[in-house]
């Protein structure tokens, strides 16, 4: 009904003059005496004629109106079955449609060649900064002192930082470099473990960690970039204690610290880009970027990322890995 009277009122100027002349000829028929009966036998004729005319012309528009409205719900896929110009005002719409999307189309294309562009700039500069990275950490293993171990974790977490750009640069692209199949879980979590060992050593944090002997669906590169962000913030957030990682019957890998916590209110927003929140400005070395990036990778990945925490006690952070709602193209 909802949609008759929006077909009423777009054909109001018309019905409208309908009725004028219709008025006109009524008068004019009375005026010179015209028999009722011959009026009124020509008005049933019209008023058939015409309601049959409306009927048609409706259904057409109810149609064209579905139609539009299922374009409307997907597009850009659908753009190809817009129907043809009935009119002249349509058919200026939909030249100004066209060149809108045309328009849309260059922008398009120009993003995503700037981004392609900042994507290899910046993939280059990462392998390029690693060699000297890799000198500095060698010149400063060459001597065990207090002063190069500090030197050490400063530059682990410079190279840490210039990786996440290009992480992040990665996760924003059209284009998507992940590959979906069975890993061995144990060689994931050991990836992480193995780069963060000596952090784990230099502040005396114990590692509680046993092989899980299970396979998961998921891209290796990224979910052990997930678990590194994880242990990166039990490592910066843990001043004592231990770290432990286990592995559910339901497949549920769990990465618990008995750091400093999060405070209540800042637990919902914690995967939000660039939140830092009371331990973060506290600690005065969060960008607030780690956990974003993380929640960003593990929806591509379709595992759900989830925490709890308790001031004082500690966080648990955990990622379900359950391969049902992975969808392999």
């Amino acid at each position: 009904m909802k949609l008759f009277f929006k077909y009423v009122y777009q054909y109001r100027y018309s019905a409208v003059v309908l009725m004028i002349f219709t008025l006109i000829f009524g008068a004019v028929f009375f005026l010179y005496d015209v028999k009722a009966e011959a009026v009124i036998y020509a008005d049933l004729i019209c008023s058939v004629i015409a309601l049959v005319m409306i009927s048609l012309n409706f259904i057409k528009f109810r149609r064209r109106h579905l139609l539009m409205q299922d374009i409307h719900a997907n597009l850009p896929l659908m753009t190809d079955k817009i129907p043809s110009s009935e009119n002249l005002t349509q058919d200026d719409l939909q030249k100004i449609i066209d060149r809108l999307a045309q328009i849309n189309n260059e922008n398009i294309t120009h993003y995503n060649s700037k981004r392609r562009e900042s994507i290899d700039y910046y993939t280059l500069w990462i392998h390029q900064i690693k060699t000297p990275i890799a000198a500095m950490q060698m010149i400063l293993q060459s001597e065990d002192t207090e002063t190069n171990r500090e030197l050490s974790a400063e530059l682990f977490r410079i190279e840490q930082y210039a990786e996440m750009v290009l992480n992040y640069l990665r996760l924003d692209s059209s284009s998507s470099d992940f590959i979906i199949k069975e890993y061995e879980l144990d060689s994931i979590i050991k990836q992480a473990i193995h780069r963060y060992a000596p952090l784990f050593i230099r502040q005396k944090i114990k590692l509680i960690y046993s092989d899980t002997n299970a396979k998961v669906l998921t891209d290796e590169k990224w979910l052990v970039f997930i678990i590194e962000q994880i242990l990166s913030n039990a490592v910066k957030y843990t001043s004592k204690g231990s770290v432990t990682i286990t592995f559910t019957e339901n497949k549920i890998l769990k990465i618990t610290d008995t750091g400093m916590g999060i405070v209540a209110e800042d637990i919902p927003r914690i995967f939000e880009k660039g939140f830092t929140g009371f331990g973060g400005r506290a600690n005065k070395k969060s960008t607030g970027l780690g956990l974003y990036l993380c929640k960003k990778a593990a929806d591509k990945l379709f595992h759900k990322l989830s925490v709890e925490s308790q001031i004082g006690i500690g966080t648990t952070f955990s990622i379900d890995l359950s391969s049902a709602n992975i969808k392999i193209e």
